[in-house]
């Protein structure tokens, strides 16, 4: 539970820098809390798309990644960033990607602060 927690905390950041650094990507809220709660509901849909739906889109262009030398894959990220902003907009939460340029620089960002996360933050908690 405790690990399922710092990978909320974590995507919530990464979405956080994303909003902050790209100029397409939008996360609103009339106040601080209000935005808070909003990042934290996109996190865990951004998390739920990638445990779900990323792995049969990855099975599924496993030939292309390996014919581009795995830059597909930043390509698939950017289309779990546009269906994340999409199911987000069904649910009424203000958060919007405007086109695939955006999520592909978003896509990018994410991972960076990703792959910046993992190394300060320990992979598996201690459990004593």
């Amino acid at each position: 539970m405790k690990n399922l927690i710092i990978k909320l905390l974590a995507n919530a950041v990464a979405l956080a820098v994303a909003s902050w650094v790209v100029g397409g990507i939008t996360l609103e809220g009339s106040t601080t809390g209000r935005r808070v709660l909003t990042l934290l509901i996109v996190a865990a849909i951004f998390g739920v798309v990638n445990a779900v739906v990323k792995p049969v889109a990855k099975l599924l262009s496993l030939p292309f990644i390996i014919l581009t030398l795995g830059l597909l894959i930043f390509v698939i990220n950017a289309l779990m960033l546009l269906l994340t902003s999409w199911i987000t907009g069904k649910l009424d939460v203000q958060f919007h990607v405007d086109g695939f340029v955006a999520a592909l620089l978003g896509s990018l960002v994410i991972t960076l602060v990703g792959v910046l996360l993992n190394v300060v933050l320990p992979d598996k908690a201690e459990i004593r």
